[in-house]
């Protein structure tokens, strides 16, 4: 079971477990904190899925970045439409995909990997 949290395009944000989000799939299902289950439509409103280690997070976080991460892929720099940016390692990316996986470049931030929506990324960016 996979504990991920869901970011809307409106900021919103949904966090839960799921056991069926597959990125070939167009929804999966969200086991969420209240007990309550909900589908996922992974459309224009999903602005991407970050699977994390833990649903509360880390408030005293600081970035720090990696120059690996063995079976990354390509290091990236993806900055959605909101205006955040997170550094990681790609494989995979097509902006003609409705989605595509990104491994952070940061160990040690809580997300393990995000599926980013290619709706709402607004420039991919090709690092060294």
């Amino acid at each position: 079971m996979a504990k991920v949290v869901v970011h809307r395009t409106s900021g919103r944000l949904e966090k839960g477990t799921t056991v069926d989000f597959r990125p070939d799939k167009e929804t999966f299902h969200l086991n969420l904190e209240s007990g309550e289950v909900s589908t996922v439509s992974i459309d224009e409103d999903v602005k991407a899925i970050f699977f994390v280690k833990d649903l509360v997070g880390n408030p005293d976080y600081r970035r720090a970045y990696e120059d690996a991460v063995p079976g990354g892929g390509q290091k990236v720099e993806v900055r959605f439409n909101d205006g955040e940016v997170v550094v990681g390692f790609a494989t995979g990316y097509s902006p003609q995909r409705r989605g595509w996986f990104l491994i952070p470049a940061d160990s040690s931030s809580n997300n393990l990997r995000i599926y980013a929506v290619s709706s709402a990324v607004e420039n991919v960016r090709m690092l060294n």
